[in-house]
């Protein structure tokens, strides 16, 4: 994706030259294709399963916490958490992490090339809360434990191999992950008030057995030049590895994170925004702030779980808010893609693109219930952008 600033692009539904007068940029600003629409136009009503969408796309339920996925004899988890695509021949799997402790641990559902559902199993068992994570380009998936001095463990999506600890990436509250085949790292997440922003250095590329774990430096303000520090104890005891390196940057309850074209972009719920890293020059800057949107009429609040596309967009999903996964797209436009009805007391989880981009993975992580097992699972297929 190319290097932008959402904070000066529009809002669906608020014109240009508003919001550039309440931000007070002088760039020129993106305007919606229709109020309250970004590039797939206006949601329309919710279909059977409770979702709006946009024209042309349609929704299917994939599987259902505490019920057998359908053609396997295979129990799907409790609170459906992150989640990612690998490309299994002709088909492809989705996993995706259950966040309940204790238990925890990652599910796969395996699908044939025309999308039928061929096969489920588990891939890890006895963590705990495993939240977000990340894939790497040797096709493991990074699941990580949202709890204090949690681990991260290194799955096989194909179900052969045992999961294995990384104890070098670093002992805390994990959250997501994403690697940079270019520096050749892993960046991670944390879920604290006064959490920071990691790189592992591996010390061999593709694997993460050893390593150092770093942490970022950074002023205090919401832009400028960062560096990064050498985090002296990774375990994380006696002292918490966000409170070992003086100047490291402290966010707001870290969450999902996404690289893409030298630049990372990661979600802090405490404050509503999705914050870039341009690798290249080594700044940082907020991408997006709800705080800033004129009139509270903030298209994207409660900013979680985070993936991109083919295309450029990224495609935020909220934890609460209006339940909906918003895109915030390459010239700046940043709008609901679909919403889900009736499940106010739940959160969207662990967006994701099949391998050729035509179909987007989710989850409900307490559907209508509101309970953990109440999670529900879904595809939504249709003409997204290439």
């Amino acid at each position: 994706m190319e290097r932008r600033t959402f904070l000066r692009g529009a809002v669906a539904g608020t014109s240009a030259a508003a919001f550039a007068g309440t931000l007070g940029h002088g760039a020129a600003y993106a305007a919606p294709a229709q109020p309250g629409a970004g590039p797939y136009g206006a949601l329309g009503a919710a279909d059977a399963n409770g979702i709006m969408l946009p024209s042309g796309f349609t929704s299917r339920v994939v599987a259902r916490s505490s019920q057998t996925v359908s053609g396997t004899s295979y129990t799907w988890h409790s609170a459906p958490d992150g989640g990612a695509c690998f490309a299994d021949g002709t088909g492809w799997i989705y996993v995706s992490n259950s966040e309940v402790n204790p238990g925890g641990g990652a599910s796969a559902v395996r699908f044939n090339s025309s999308g039928t559902v061929t096969g489920a199993y588990r891939i890890l068992s006895g963590t705990r809360q495993n939240c977000a994570g990340g894939r790497t380009p040797w096709n493991t998936w990074l699941s990580c434990e949202e709890v204090s001095l949690g681990y991260v463990y290194e799955t096989d999506p194909y179900g052969v191999n045992a999961a294995v600890q990384r104890p070098a990436m670093g002992r805390f509250k994990h959250e997501a992950a994403a690697a940079d085949p270019v520096r050749r790292v892993v960046y991670l997440t944390e879920d604290e008030t006064n959490g920071c922003f990691y790189r592992f250095v591996p010390t061999s590329w593709g694997d993460l057995s050893a390593g150092t774990l770093q942490v970022l430096k950074a002023g205090s303000g919401t832009s400028g030049s960062f560096t990064w520090a050498t985090v002296p104890d990774p375990d994380g005891s006696p002292t918490a590895t966000r409170g070992q390196v003086p100047g490291a940057k402290v966010f707001n309850g870290g969450e999902g994170c996404h690289y893409a074209g030298d630049t990372v972009w990661f979600t802090t719920k405490g404050d509503n925004r999705v914050w870039q890293l341009n690798l290249a020059n080594s700044t940082y800057e907020l991408a997006y702030d709800d705080s800033l949107v004129p009139g509270g009429a903030a298209p994207l609040t409660g900013v979680d779980n985070v993936t991109g596309s083919a295309s450029g967009d990224l495609y935020v999903a909220e934890d609460g808010g209006t339940m909906e996964i918003c895109l915030i797209t390459p010239d700046d436009v940043v709008a609901p893609f679909l919403r889900i009805t009736g499940q106010s007391s739940s959160e969207i989880t662990g967006p994701a693109f099949s391998p050729d981009g035509s179909r987007l993975y989710f989850s409900s992580q307490r559907g209508t219930s509101g309970s953990s097992t109440g999670g529900i699972t879904y595809e939504v297929t249709g003409p997204f952008r290439v």
